[in-house]
């Protein structure tokens, strides 16, 4: 059975504008999110990996429109809602939600709980007043808390609850498709499982899409369908899980791959360090913007912009950003650590 798409993403573009000079007028551009395409079908999990300030999070704020993007389209559902006005964009907000990344600050402290998820309700109309706290109830338990600490305030609740909060106030708008922008990284481990178990069963449970965003590739290996592989605002590598993980393609995710850490220290194979830093956003390099770590860069890579395609040692889904994956992956080229 073909999958259904659900959102699509093509040529998007964030470029953040910085102000100089005695008028304030822009001299250049952050370009955090520089022409990234992508699909998500319905009740998958797709996932966007990355260092710190790859593109991550803004791409998740972008298609959500909490930052308005530069250029490109996210179509969803058949329509493009970075086209419409944003008086039109509640009637998508409840189709669209996001979790954020610190349970802290996403909750206003002066607000019980209740009122968090009653407001969600009130805003897209969901239900009748006097049914509304039924569904809190009810919502509060979908999440594994008590109907009776509906009354409570976000601080008397611990970083777990708090985020099992964000996730009742997601759903109670019932969303199509939901954002998880770093959700667990704030946790600690034992949380994390919880968390992501929780977030499974309900995606089983009410037919959820996610967009999990995340720098931890072990809570991906966990939870996703589909990787993305962001580097400096571009998409380097595209994939299902298994594929990505057992025959990564580009640099970059070796790189990424080698530094997870594993139980038994004498199974690890060598690391792979990248020297340098990652160049800034402002003025990314040329070519490939990899090229200023990869071992394996030439002239070619310096000055030649690689695009995303797959190869005969990949599956048709699997594609990489690199002019020399194939080269790489039969050994006919010697890194330069």
């Amino acid at each position: 059975m073909a999958k259904k798409e659900l959102l699509k993403v093509e040529g998007l573009k964030q470029y953040f504008p910085i102000k100089g000079g005695f008028l304030g007028r822009t001299v250049n551009h952050v370009k955090a999110v520089d022409d990234i395409s992508f699909t998500i079908y319905e009740g998958e999990t797709v996932s966007i990996v990355g260092e710190s300030g790859c593109g991550k999070s803004t791409t998740g704020r972008a298609i959500l429109r909490l930052e308005e993007p530069t250029d490109g389209s996210v179509v969803f559902q058949g329509t493009d809602i970075t086209k419409i006005p944003k008086g039109e964009m509640r009637k998508f907000r409840k189709d669209l939600q996001i979790i954020f990344q610190d349970p802290y600050a996403s909750i206003n402290p002066r607000q019980t709980v209740a009122s968090v998820l009653s407001e969600a309700m009130h805003i897209q109309n969901v239900l009748p007043p006097d049914q509304r706290r039924a569904r809190i109830e009810q919502l509060l338990e979908t999440v594994g808390l008590r109907p009776y600490q509906a009354d409570r305030y976000p601080h008397e609740f611990s970083g777990g609850q708090r985020q099992r909060i964000g996730i009742a106030r997601a759903l109670s708008v019932d969303p199509k498709l939901i954002i998880c922008d770093e959700a667990v990284s704030a946790l600690d481990v034992s949380i994390q499982a919880q968390v992501l178990n929780l977030l499974e069963e309900l995606q089983d449970e009410y037919g959820l899409t996610y967009l999990f965003i995340s720098h931890d590739l072990g809570v991906v290996r966990h939870i996703s369908d589909r990787i993305i592989v962001m580097y400096l605002g571009k998409i380097v590598e595209i994939a299902d899980k298994n594929s990505l993980f057992e025959n990564p393609q580009h640099p970059y995710t070796k790189a990424l791959l080698s530094a997870i850490p594993v139980p038994d220290p004498d199974a690890v194979k060598s690391r792979i360090v990248l020297k340098g830093d990652v160049p800034s956003p402002i003025d990314p390099p040329q070519g490939c913007r990899f090229h200023t770590r990869c071992p394996f860069a030439t002239d070619k890579c310096r000055t030649e912009e690689p695009v995303l395609r797959t190869s005969d040692i990949m599956k048709d889904t699997h594609e990489a950003a690199c002019h020399y994956m194939e080269e790489i992956s039969a050994g006919k080229m010697t890194p330069n650590y």
